[in-house]
């Protein structure tokens, strides 16, 4: 009943992540996740329109040069990295997927730079699974309310798997992220303007606001 509470509060105050409006397609949405992995949404967003402006399409991300491609996403951190990773991708999803985004947990987690957290976005926001993406946000968060004690990203997928009922799984990420930025930062939470705040166990959290 807390799970719900919590989640369905949440859900109704952040309806949505401004980055998902972007990723409009199942190739977006892999390109801007892997992106976004150490950039906040307001670094990522003008990122992401320039890219997507400049190209669509994985053939199309081919045919841009590196150094183009780099100074498109230099703003997101890690540029030569990310230009080189993603180049590696679209070379892979022409060569094996036909241009298109594999729909498996297993094809995705075989693709260059991309982890659980990304493939599980790609699945829940482009094609309807229920998964649940754990990033710091969530791991965080989550812990702090006392509904796991994991000390990973991965255990904590796997212990909320267990106790949050299907149906929420694809929110999960979408409410945490925004809810982290906001009011549940890692410093001195604001606890006080927290909607969920009765619900919280507080774990962890020495100084709040």
């Amino acid at each position: 009943m807390e799970i719900s509470f919590v989640l369905t509060t949440l859900d109704r105050i952040y309806p949505e992540l401004p980055l998902h409006r972007l990723a409009t397609t199942p190739f977006r949405t892999l390109i801007a996740t892997m992106l976004s992995q150490r950039a906040r949404d307001e670094q990522i967003i003008p990122v992401a329109k320039r890219l997507f402006t400049a190209a669509e399409t994985p053939k199309a991300f081919l045919s841009l040069s590196d150094r183009k491609l780099q100074i498109i996403i230099r703003p997101a951190g890690k540029y030569r990295q990310n230009a080189k990773r993603i180049k590696e991708i679209c070379r892979i999803l022409l060569e094996k997927y036909g241009g298109e985004v594999p729909d498996s947990e297993e094809a995705l987690l075989s693709l260059p730079g991309v982890g659980r957290k990304t493939a599980n976005i790609v699945l829940s926001h482009s094609f309807g699974r229920d998964a649940i993406a754990v990033d710091i946000h969530v791991h965080r968060i989550t812990n702090r309310l006392g509904w796991v004690r994991t000390k990973t990203p991965e255990e904590t997928e796997r212990a909320l798997q267990k106790i949050i009922p299907k149906r929420y799984w694809r929110m999960v990420n979408r409410v945490f992220v925004r809810h982290g930025q906001t009011i549940c930062t890692p410093q001195s939470p604001f606890c006080l303007r927290c909607p969920v705040f009765r619900s919280c166990r507080r774990v962890g959290v020495r100084k709040q606001r």
